[in-house]
């Protein structure tokens, strides 16, 4: 079983990264900040202008320590990686399948369907815990509609209509985003969901987090062996991670929207926290931005028993466990993909 690491999150402007020993040192105005052994990492996220060393660099790809640098707010500009161990045979199926319109299909209602009920479970908890009859109400209502869905989903015939039946569950769950909160405060209401660039501070929030699991995907991916690039559902398309973001499917809303509920439930985020550019754009400022991954690292090391290998794991690995079980799938080891859905 694979062991759970953590990830290190730079957002400190001009921040320089270096390599000392087996170690990775953060540097800000050349005063060392932080040290970290390698081997306690699974990634480095570089968010703005960080720069990092190029005997760094070579360390994490030999190590297996991919390093990814975004935007300020999320958004991919390039990635570091090493040697991938996977064989020439894994990738040569994936992209067969990738090819073949019915096995494509096959694989793409397991995203979806996963994705559709884990959203679902989302509403039914926040059904569960509030106290507003009428959202309540809403709630439950929903989720009678989105299993509808996911009998939809399992039985598409069509890759566009399962794309199509993936939407519409999407526009569903969103409707009553603002029911699911517990504490709804001025400024931090949900409308439509919105990116490139968000329009409200939920958006912005959803955004960048939906940003942090495709790294975790992409990493899951390059240490499987997979291509990150070629994926079933989300179709080729020239600097997208296709396959990494099929992956985020299952995790959407059990990861990345839960901890938005918490964080807004418990008034940990509030609207002072966002900036709102000429253009409309919402992006969430420096210090809220890294309370924002501390919440994520920390909800990445709960504990959760896994539904298909029935072995307790942590959230954080879960994303890994599902490229592994795609992998052996792919090869032939597994009847079929079981894909991660929340009980």
């Amino acid at each position: 079983m694979k062991k759970h690491l953590n990830t290190l999150f730079v957002t400190t402007e001009g921040a320089y990264l270096k390599k000392d020993g087996q170690a990775v040192v953060v540097s800000i105005e050349k005063q060392n900040r932080l040290r970290l052994p390698l081997h306690n990492l699974d990634g480095i996220v570089c968010l703005g202008n960080i720069m990092c060393s190029p005997a760094l660099m070579g360390a994490c790809a030999r190590a297996g320590v991919s390093i990814s640098f975004l935007t300020p707010y999320g958004g991919f500009i390039a990635a570091v990686n090493g040697y991938s161990p996977g064989n020439v045979l894994l990738r040569r199926e994936q992209y067969r399948r990738a090819d073949d319109p019915d096995s494509t299909l096959h694989i793409a209602r397991h995203f979806v369907s996963a994705k559709i009920a884990n959203s679902r479970s989302v509403l039914l908890r926040a059904a569960r815990d509030s106290r507003d009859a009428e959202s309540k109400s809403a709630l439950q209502s929903t989720a009678k509609l989105m299993m509808r869905n996911i009998r939809a989903a399992r039985n598409a015939t069509t890759l566009d209509s399962l794309r199509g039946t993936e939407g519409e569950s999407a526009n569903t769950y969103f409707s009553v985003f603002n029911q699911m909160m517990s504490n709804r405060v001025k400024g931090m209401e949900f409308t439509f969901r919105s990116r490139r660039p968000p329009l409200d501070r939920i958006n912005a929030l959803l955004s960048f987090l939906y940003s942090m699991l495709t790294h975790d995907a992409r990493s899951a991916c390059e240490a499987t062996g997979l291509d990150a690039a070629v994926g079933f559902l989300h179709r080729d398309r020239p600097g997208r991670p296709g396959l990494s973001l099929d992956l985020i499917e299952e995790f959407r809303a059990f990861l990345a929207d839960r901890l938005v509920l918490s964080l807004l439930n418990r008034k940990q985020i509030q609207a002072r926290d966002f900036d709102v550019t000429e253009s409309g754009a919402v992006l969430l400022k420096e210090k809220p931005r890294k309370e924002v991954l501390a919440a994520y690292q920390k909800r990445k090391q709960d504990v959760i028993t896994h539904p298909f290998l029935n072995e307790k794991t942590t959230v954080g690995l879960l994303v890994h466990l599902q490229a592994r079980l795609l992998a052996r799938y792919l090869r032939g080891d597994i009847d079929d993909y079981p894909p991660f859905v929340w009980r």
